[in-house]
């Protein structure tokens, strides 16, 4: 019920404690949000859906009401990532990669900070910042073109320059 294929979110309400066996509340109020999914997940979840024929419950473990277990979660990721010719990489690095791709393609900081569950926008900078953009190329250019459409306005507004 967290995952919303027509909305394409998934709802972050609580982890799985594999050592209490038990699900615990998020580390902050930051924990608790929606995080957008792209198309191929999307896509991804429902096949496994329909191969599962889970329409309650949990998405993924042996059952609709036993989490998966980390360390088998991880094995297949591990072979799945291998067998496709990719750089193993760790779950956690998973999220850091996500959170790049999501830089990458423009998308603002603050949301990134919401979709990650970070309690302020300034762990995003501070773990993310050298990814940003604005070098000192990008942003005199940027002050250019905005000082050259401030004097053009001065100058249609007829204030001496």
């Amino acid at each position: 019920e967290d995952i919303d294929l027509e909305g394409r979110t998934i709802a972050v309400e609580r982890s799985w404690d594999p050592k209490a066996r038990q699900y615990v509340a998020p580390k902050s109020r930051a924990g608790r949000r929606r995080v957008p999914m792209v198309e191929p997940l999307r896509r991804a979840l429902l096949a496994h859906r329909m191969r599962t024929g889970r329409r309650a419950g949990l998405a993924f473990g042996s059952n609709s009401g036993t989490p998966w277990v980390y360390e088998s979660l991880r094995g297949r990721a591990l072979r799945r990532w291998k067998d496709v010719g990719l750089e193993t990489i760790g779950l956690h690095e998973a999220r850091h990669t996500c959170a790049s791709l999501m830089i990458a393609a423009g998308v603002n900081a603050k949301s990134i900070a919401v979709y990650l569950g970070h309690s302020s926008i300034s762990i995003t900078f501070d773990r993310y910042g050298h990814l940003m953009p604005g070098n000192e190329d990008e942003a005199a250019a940027l002050l250019d073109a905005f000082l050259a459409s401030a004097g053009e306005d001065a100058v249609r507004a007829g204030v001496p320059a």
